[in-house]
């Protein structure tokens, strides 16, 4: 076929290299194709009118900002697809009994509809964590980040030592079940294994039946000790799995987990009192004009200046009102998701300044100490900059 024949006939997308995309610049993402995974699950996928493409870490999640009968709903979901696959993404949605945003997306959302994204964001990701050898458990819709790095590695010819453990309801609720098995048919150190906690309606279900245990674990991945291991499911799920992991004695420095059950993370976390940070203890720019005594109380006022310093804009906060709420005031968009200090979707550098913050769980100290805040459970002490 002469060349210029074969470039009349390609897509238009091969022809040029398109430039990535940006959510401050394109805000929203148009649905081009809704899949039904199982009865209850559909995966959505989205594309750029634009044209652009799709840069994030397999494992990283998207930002939705919907207008539900009447109200702004914001609500965190993970990308499915692999970013090997630049050019449309999708997220995998499991319809919740009485769930606000699930069941609109099952309901109202539409190929050709248009939908405004925040994003990517999230450092759950095995890209950040190379490892010979993985353990991936997940419960529920907890699949999707974890199918996003197995397609990932297939994409590249990555053919890594990886167990993937799925917990289901029923036969008929595993999620990805046909992809997953093909990839282990496809790969030769690619293995999956399913674990249903009842038959349901399926008489002909000969594979594992109950819940994750650490007898079952050993079965399945007798090498479990070795491997980096990456869990996502409901709250109570991986609670077990923490519990049965350091029952065995697993190094937990190399467990990663993300959930977005906000009302159910563990008490634990919970933040015991105010929590001030003062840039002047990160490692911040020499120029910076900070006051680090610790014991120095900022001049009373009744609104500060907060400069955003990537988006060049400058808003003024009250001094008992959380940056998020004043941001959106404002009109900045700002990726966040339970405002309760619980998911870490806010999670920004300050760069000078002090805040009191008063988090659920969302941050950990080594990232506070790094001179991480939160947005939605902070509010402002003095003027601030903040690298977002």
């Amino acid at each position: 076929m002469p060349h210029a024949l074969r470039r009349i006939h390609q897509p238009e997308f091969w022809q040029r290299l398109p430039s990535l995309w940006d959510s401050d610049v394109e805000e929203s993402l148009q649905c081009c194709q809704v899949r039904q995974e199982t009865h209850d699950v559909k995966s959505f996928f989205f594309r750029s009118l634009a044209g652009h493409a799709f840069r994030f870490s397999p494992g990283q999640f998207l930002t939705l900002e919907l207008d539900v009968d009447g109200q702004r709903v914001n609500r965190c979901y993970t990308i499915s697809s692999p970013p090997t696959r630049p050019h449309t993404l999708s997220i995998t949605v499991k319809r919740v009994p009485g769930g606000t945003v699930s069941n609109w997306l099952h309901d109202h959302l539409e190929v050709g509809d248009s939908v405004r994204v925040l994003g990517p964001a999230g450092d759950f990701s095995s890209a950040l964590h190379p490892a010979e050898r993985y353990l991936f458990l997940s419960a529920g819709s907890g699949v999707t980040p974890l199918m996003s790095m197995a397609r990932t590695h297939r994409d590249l010819c990555d053919d890594r030592d990886t167990v993937f453990v799925h917990s289901a309801r029923t036969p008929d609720d595993i999620i990805f079940g046909r992809e997953l098995t093909l990839l282990a048919s496809t790969q030769q150190r690619f293995r999956a294994h399913f674990i249903c906690e009842g038959l349901g309606e399926q008489g002909g279900w000969h594979g594992l039946t109950g819940r994750i245990t650490l007898p079952l674990l050993q079965l399945m991945a007798p090498d479990f000790m070795t491997r980096e291991i990456f869990v996502c499911g409901p709250a109570p799920y991986m609670q077990a799995v923490r519990e049965m992991l350091r029952e065995a004695g697993f190094n937990m420095a190399r467990h990663h987990e993300e959930s977005f059950s906000f009302d159910r993370l563990p008490a634990v976390h919970q933040a015991p009192g105010v929590t001030e940070l003062s840039a002047a203890n990160q490692n911040s720019s020499p120029n910076s004009n900070l006051n680090s005594n610790p014991n120095s109380s900022p001049a009373p006022a009744t609104a500060f200046s907060i400069v955003f310093q990537k988006s060049q804009r400058t808003i003024e906060c009250g001094a008992a009102q959380a940056l998020l709420d004043a941001a959106r005031d404002a009109g900045l968009r700002l990726p966040a998701s339970c405002t309760q200090g619980m998911c870490g979707t806010c999670k920004v550098r300050l760069l000078d300044g002090k805040v009191d913050m008063r988090h659920q769980g969302g941050i950990r100290q080594r990232e506070i100490d790094q001179g991480m805040v939160l947005l939605c459970c902070s509010v402002p002490l003095t003027n601030l900059r903040i690298d977002k």
